[in-house]
């Protein structure tokens, strides 16, 4: 099967600081994967270089067909109509209600009247296990794991082929993360995404992961299916699966 995703030799700096030094990886149609590393290892910067914010100094990333970073701006939007984003924070809008928050990429890249837009947020909402009720009140007014839902329904709008997340579960509860854990692997199997997150949660791994790319030092220290990658030799993988089992983090 063709991959969706290519990473192609991406190299990184920042100043002198080498944070990416020939990062490698491919992802087919249908995989949830989970790309793990320690705290400087530039998870959540490969992840913005990904989708076209953040330009790495070298390498190739090609998603969905396109160059990434040779696309023209056209070529750019029609991929951000293909892929969805759900940021660390959530990034709604405070200013706007539910409702218009999940309304915006239908309003920036969908042609349709104002019935069929309200139509397609109520379905998005119930698509996350919010009820319809939530569309009129504003972010501030809800839970973290609510806010959480609403910024999935929102990368959910345009209906995307690849959905990208960036620690998904971070500032959730257990038990709201096991939830929105189990949301994710449901909607990655009924609606056939490919998913890409970023974690640290290895309960997460643990419970719906296809497969683990793991990061250190500025390379691809292991890839492969969770059983494959927590028996891994490297010192990192095995300090961050101990901790785990230790009770830590």
């Amino acid at each position: 099967m063709d991959p969706v995703l290519e990473v192609d030799s991406i190299v990184t700096r920042f100043g002198t600081d080498i944070v990416h030094a020939g990062v490698g990886f491919s992802v087919t149609r249908g995989q949830l994967v989970a790309l793990i590393g320690g705290s400087g290892t530039g998870k959540s910067v490969l992840l913005k270089e990904m989708i076209g914010l953040l330009r790495p100094t070298g390498g190739r990333i090609r998603m969905l067909g396109t160059d990434v970073w040779a696309a023209d701006p056209a070529q750019m939007n029609a991929l951000r109509r293909r892929f969805g984003m759900l940021f660390q924070d959530g990034a709604l809008f405070s200013s706007l209600t539910v409702a218009e928050n999940i309304a915006v990429p239908l309003r920036e890249h969908a042609a349709l009247d104002a019935a069929t837009i309200a139509a397609l947020v109520g379905f998005k909402l119930s698509l996350v296990g919010l009820k319809p009720e939530a569309g009129s009140k504003s972010p501030a007014q809800l839970s973290g794991g609510m806010r959480k839902r609403v910024a999935l329904a929102r990368a959910l709008a345009l209906e995307p082929e690849i959905l990208f997340l960036d620690e998904p579960t971070s500032g959730l509860d257990p038990l709201g993360a096991r939830n929105f854990d189990r949301l994710i692997r449901t909607l990655t199997d009924s609606l056939g995404l490919t998913v890409f997150m970023v974690t640290h949660d290895v309960d997460t791994l643990l419970s719906i992961v296809d497969r683990v790319i793991a990061l250190s030092e500025g390379h691809v220290i292991a890839d492969g299916p969770l059983a494959a990658v927590r028996h891994s030799d490297h010192p990192w993988i095995r300090q961050y699966f101990l901790a785990r089992a230790e009770g830590v983090g």
